[in-house]
């Protein structure tokens, strides 16, 4: 390193957030690796949760806010806000219960009219939404209703599309409705509200379909639709919405809800006929039964077993798109209870997946460049979160390191993020019963480069 570099990048001061340490191999051409900024928001207060990496903040450019929101004590739903122009971030605010279900966490987004929307699915009963007070404000006593259309909901995965409409979808418990159903019939639906959620239809009244993706007779016992993540984005004018999921079910125990996991698919969905896709471009129609994912969508098979008594792969997935190749990360466990993940990427004709990397638990990922995405992941029982770049689908290199004070069990991206607000990081509870609420709760986001210069990238942060 010369002098002139050393002297550029001065050494990282004391400050009442804390400053990621760069890993040294991140350093490419001289250029330094991105330092993150972390915020503890609210200590000791974070119950365990299943909250899939979607739709956990939301920055507002209106207010010049960022509302988040997490589980508490009792899986009940909290929101803050923070205040871009004065630095500040309010305290906690309750705005729903929880049931003690970790299942039913919040969700959020801003609809057109400025009000700030948290949806919860409340673990296979109801759909339902609660809505701040004001537009554009966190502030004041918000309401919450149900939405019947969503009946025997879990895991709400909403997306506002460029028009305003509000999707959600929602995996429904079939047996809740018609006993005669067996336990692993768990299919995708959705709903979608043209009004900035004051009225609802649900897929079924949209396209006559009875479900947006599932199946009702596998031999395998495997009708359960694990997403584990979608991922809204809009390339002029086009909107895809590209998702990732497993299979759950009995399997060769026969109609037992979760007991094994199998096989990974992709798809994308268009919200202009509400049509769904395979990475290949296939048009499958406004469902996708079993026939669609095994001949069009499988990107992985992978065997109906428990290693070290792990259910694999796991229900936390990731997805992106590199150039225009859909890319997906996942992983799975061994014997011995290591984890590996794979990334496995569209070449056109077929998918390739390749191990990149072990012991790690990926949380989340955002786009940095038109190949190049950064993955956000965790290790079991460690503190920190760990960053990685991940290009061309298949290329790995570690990046940095961004320190915590204790575990984290969930991370997602801000939607529409603005730093130091660029993620949102749920700290792991002690205990898995949810009376017990001790993780923190921390917002981190990128320091900004002071000197960038072309071709070496950033010198001095």
């Amino acid at each position: 390193m010369s002098r002139l570099f050393r002297a550029l990048v001065p050494l990282s001061l004391l400050a009442a957030t804390v400053t990621a340490t760069p890993a040294a191999s991140a350093a490419v051409a001289g250029s330094v690796a991105p330092e993150f900024t972390v915020t503890t928001t609210a200590s000791t207060v974070a119950s365990r949760t299943d909250r899939r990496p979607m739709a956990g903040a939301v920055h507002d450019p209106v207010s010049g806010s960022t509302y988040i929101t997490w589980s508490g004590q009792h899986a009940d739903n909290y929101v803050q806000a923070y205040d871009h122009r004065r630095g500040t971030w309010s305290p906690p605010r309750k705005i729903a219960a929880g049931e003690s279900d970790p299942h039913n966490y919040p969700t959020m987004l801003l609809a057109d009219d400025g009000h700030v929307l948290v949806f919860q699915g409340m673990h296979n009963k109801a759909l339902v939404m609660t809505r701040s007070a004001r537009p554009h404000s966190a502030e004041g006593e918000w309401t919450q209703t149900e939405i019947s259309q969503g009946k025997a909901a879990s895991y709400p995965m909403p997306f506002k599309t460029a028009n305003g409409d509000i999707y959600v979808f929602f995996r429904e418990t079939t047996q809740e409705l018609d006993p005669s159903v067996p336990t692993d019939t768990r299919p995708m639906r959705y709903v979608v509200s043209t009004d900035d959620g004051r009225t609802w239809r649900n897929s079924e009244q949209l396209t006559g379909k009875p479900f947006a993706i599932g199946s009702t007779g596998r031999a395998d016992n495997m009708n359960e639709i694990y997403i584990g993540q979608m991922r809204y984005e809009r390339v002029g004018g086009r909107e895809r919405v590209h998702l990732v999921y497993t299979l759950a079910g009995g399997g060769p125990e026969g109609h037992k809800h979760d007991r094994y996991h199998r096989n990974m698919y992709y798809a994308w969905f268009d919200p202009a006929d509400r049509t769904f896709h395979s990475a290949g471009g296939r048009d499958l129609g406004t469902q996708i039964d079993d026939a669609d994912q095994e001949q069009h969508l499988k990107i992985a098979d992978t065997p109906l077993v428990l290693p070290g008594g792990m259910k694999t792969p796991d229900y936390i997935q990731l997805v992106g798109v590199t150039g225009a190749r859909p890319f997906v990360l996942w992983f799975t466990g061994d014997d011995n209870k290591v984890l590996h993940d794979f990334a496995s990427v569209w070449t056109g004709t077929r998918w390739r997946t390749t191990e990149v990397a072990t012991g790690l638990r990926v949380r989340e990922a955002e786009r940095v460049d038109a190949s190049t995405w950064r993955v956000y992941a965790t290790r079991d029982g460690k503190p920190d979160i760990e960053t990685h770049l991940l290009s061309d689908g298949e290329r790995w290199r570690a990046e940095t390191v961004i320190p915590t004070a204790k575990p984290v069990q969930r991370v997602e991206l801000v939607t529409g993020f603005r730093d130091p607000a660029r993620i949102i990081a749920t700290g792991a509870s002690s205990d898995r019963d949810v009376k017990v609420a001790d993780g923190d709760i921390y917002v981190a986001g990128l320091r900004p480069c002071r000197l960038q210069l072309p071709v070496l990238g950033c010198l001095s942060r």
